[in-house]
């Protein structure tokens, strides 16, 4: 089982995989995970729960588009207008909310097994190979 600082460092890696993508790499890893937990939860909880996390990131990027974002384009012009750097610490601040709260919801096994899955079997491999900092 993954723990909190395995899990950051995993969304950390995949938002900043190619930097010069950030906006189209993040989109990617949202519709992967909307498509893997909306079968979960349904659609309608995935928005709810991604509306949340975007509001309360907004705390710290003001410039992102608060509210649900069914094909994630607001989100997608948002990143895409702020350099690599900004723009990655904001996704990875997005996913990481999102991710903690799903945790309080479902659970850590689940939602981990949901982002190796949602993700592909590289990030779970990854995760796997990093030491335990319990």
């Amino acid at each position: 089982m993954a723990t909190n600082d395995q899990r950051h460092s995993l969304i950390q890696r995949r938002v900043m995989h190619r930097p010069g993508a950030v906006a189209e790499d993040s989109v990617l890893l949202w519709k992967r995970l909307a498509v893997e937990l909306s079968s979960l939860v349904g659609e309608a909880a995935f928005q709810t729960l991604f509306a949340r996390s975007v509001h309360l990131a907004r705390v710290t990027y003001p410039w992102l588009t608060d509210g649900a974002d069914p094909g994630f384009d607001r989100l997608r012009a948002a990143l895409e207008q702020q350099d690599a750097g900004l723009a990655g610490a904001a996704s990875i601040a997005l996913f990481t909310t999102f991710t903690d709260t799903l945790i309080l919801l479902i659970g850590e096994s689940l939602t981990t097994t949901i982002l190796y899955t949602s993700w592909g079997q590289d990030a779970a491999d990854t995760a796997a190979k990093e030491p335990n900092h319990e």
